[in-house]
C-alpha cells in the first residue's frame, strides 16, 4: 500500500486535511457527510464508493461504523465493530483528526459515551470547522441527555464557518436544538427559521422549530409550520418518522383523536417502521393515546410484532428500553414486561460492562422510571406516583429530548389523577400552565384531576 504524502493529500471544504489523495473518495465522503447532516438517504452507499477508490483510507471506514453505531441498535454492532478493526490497520496513513474520530467512535463502541464527546471537543478545538465531529458530538449529547452540550458546542465553532459553506444550514440546525433544549426559545426559533431560508433542506432545523411550538403550546402554529416545510422532510428521508410523530403532538394537545390515528396508520406503523428511532415515536405517541383512555391496544400488538424486540437487546440504551417497556404495557403484555425489566436490571448490574455509560444511567434513572410505569399499568396508582415523581428530577440524563421525556409527565399526571392523593399532579399541571398557553390538553388533565381552571 503507498501512503499519501503531504503534498499528494487533499482537504476537504472546509480546509481540513484528508488522508487521501483520491478526488473520487473525497468527493464521495462530502457526499456522505450531507446525508449524515440531512438524513437524506443513509451514507453506507456513498461511503462504500470511497472506500472503494481509496481502499487504504481509513475515514470512510470509521464514518461507516459511526453511521452504524448511532442508530442505537444492538443488531448493528458486530458489524461496527468490524469495520473499526478494519480501520484501524489503516490508521498509519490517516491524518491526526481522523486518527481521533477513530479513538472516539471506538469510545462508543466501548459504551463510553461520555469520553468519545471529549475527544470530539478536543477536536473541535483545533478544528472548529469539522462538521462530522459536530455532527457525531451533538448525536451523543442528545442520546445522553446533555442540553448544554447541544448549545454550547456548535455555539463555539459557527463564528468560525463561512455561511456560504454548504452545510452551514445543517450547522445553524444543531444550534437551534441545543438553544431549544436550553429553553431559549426565541432565539432557537430566529437561528432555525434563518437556517430554513435559503435553498438547503435542513429537517433538523425544521425539527428545532417544531420542538420550540410544541414546548410553548403553539400546536396550531406547529402544525402549520410542519406543512410548509413539508416538501423538504416527508419524502426520501429518515427523519420523516420523527417529524410526523411532531405532527401528531401537535393534534393531540388539540385533543384530536382521529386526526392522530390517521396519522399513525399512515405514517407510523408497518412497513414504515424499519428502525428502532420509529418504532420508539410509534411507542411513543400510542402511549399519550393510551393515557387519554383510547382503545390502542391492537396497534401496540402490530407494533410489537414488527418489532420483535429480543431479550438480548434489552440493556443496550436505558431510553430504547423504556420504550420497549411502553409497548409492552400497551398491549397488555405485563409478565413480559416484567421479563423485560428484569433483563435489563441484569444487564445495569454487570461488573463486565461497569464502564458503559448506559448501566449508569439504567441503574439511576431507566429503572426506576420503568417500575413506576409497570405500577401503573398494574393499577397501583399511589406506587407508580412516587417512583415515577422521584426518578423524574433525573430524566434527563435519560436521553431525548423535553417532548420526549413528556411521556413521562403525563404519565405521573394519569397516575396522579388515579391516586389517593393528587397533589403531585396538581403540581406538575401548574408547571404546564406557565409554561404554555392553556391548551385542550391541559384543560383535560385539570378535569381529571378535579381542578377548576
Amino acid at each position: 500500500m503507498t501512503l499519501p504524502t503531504a503534498s499528494t493529500r487533499l482537504v476537504d471544504p472546509r480546509d481540513n486535511r484528508l488522508g487521501t489523495a483520491s478526488h473520487e473518495a473525497a468527493d464521495r465522503v462530502e457526499t456522505a457527510l450531507w446525508r449524515m447532516m440531512s438524513f437524506f438517504d443513509t451514507p453506507l452507499a456513498d461511503l462504500e464508493a470511497a472506500r472503494a477508490a481509496d481502499e487504504g483510507w481509513a475515514l470512510p471506514l470509521v464514518m461507516q461504523a459511526g453511521f452504524l453505531l448511532g442508530l442505537t441498535e444492538p443488531a448493528h454492532e458486530a458489524e461496527a465493530l468490524r469495520l473499526l478493526d478494519e480501520a484501524e490497520s489503516l490508521l498509519p496513513a490517516a491524518t491526526a483528526r481522523e486518527r481521533a474520530h477513530f479513538e472516539a467512535q471506538r469510545a462508543v463502541a466501548d459504551g463510553r459515551w461520555q469520553q468519545a464527546c471529549r475527544i470530539w471537543d478536543e477536536l473541535l478545538l483545533e478544528h472548529p470547522r469539522d462538521a462530522l465531529a459536530l455532527q457525531w458530538a451533538c448525536l451523543w449529547d442528545f442520546y445522553r441527555g446533555d442540553a448544554n452540550g447541544l448549545r454550547q458546542r456548535p455555539a463555539r465553532a459557527l463564528p468560525e464557518w463561512s455561511e456560504s459553506d454548504p452545510l452551514f444550514p445543517c450547522v445553524l440546525g444543531l444550534y437551534a436544538f441545543g438553544l431549544e433544549e436550553c429553553n431559549l426559545y426565541p432565539q432557537a426559533e430566529d437561528i432555525g427559521r434563518r437556517a430554513v431560508s435559503g435553498d438547503a433542506r435542513v429537517p433538523w432545523a425544521v425539527h428545532a422549530v417544531a420542538h420550540v411550538m410544541e414546548m410553548q403550546g403553539r400546536f396550531e402554529d406547529g402544525a402549520a409550520w410542519l406543512r410548509q416545510h413539508q416538501p423538504g422532510w416527508a419524502e426520501g428521508n429518515g427523519f420523516s418518522a420523527h417529524l410526523w410523530w411532531h405532527m401528531g403532538l401537535f393534534r393531540l394537545e388539540a385533543l384530536d383523536v382521529p386526526g392522530v390515528q390517521r396519522l399513525i396508520d399512515a405514517h407510523l406503523c408497518g412497513d414504515v417502521l424499519q428502525l428502532t428511532a420509529q418504532r420508539v415515536d410509534a411507542a411513543s405517541l400510542l402511549w399519550r393515546m393510551h393515557l387519554l383512555q383510547v382503545d390502542v391496544g391492537a396497534r401496540f400488538v402490530e407494533l410489537l410484532r414488527d418489532w420483535q424486540p429480543a431479550d438480548e437487546d434489552a440493556g443496550h440504551y436505558a431510553f430504547n428500553d423504556l420504550h420497549v417497556l411502553v409497548a409492552l404495557l400497551g398491549a397488555d403484555e405485563l409478565v413480559r414486561a416484567e421479563s423485560w425489566i428484569a433483563r435489563c436490571a441484569a444487564r445495569a448490574m454487570s461488573a463486565e460492562d461497569a464502564r458503559r455509560s448506559n448501566h449508569a444511567i439504567a441503574r439511576e434513572v431507566g429503572l426506576p422510571l420503568m417500575r413506576g410505569l409497570l405500577a401503573f399499568a398494574h393499577g397501583d396508582a399511589d406506587n407508580a406516583v412516587a417512583t415515577l415523581h422521584t426518578a423524574r428530577s433525573q430524566a434527563q440524563r435519560l436521553g431525548g429530548s423535553h417532548a420526549q421525556r413528556d411521556l413521562i409527565d403525563q404519565t405521573l399526571i394519569a397516575a396522579s389523577a388515579r391516586a389517593s392523593h393528587r397533589h403531585v399532579g396538581r403540581a406538575l399541571l401548574n408547571e404546564r400552565r406557565l409554561a404554555k398557553p392553556m391548551t385542550p390538553l391541559t384543560r383535560h388533565w385539570a378535569e381529571q384531576l378535579g381542578i377548576e381552571l
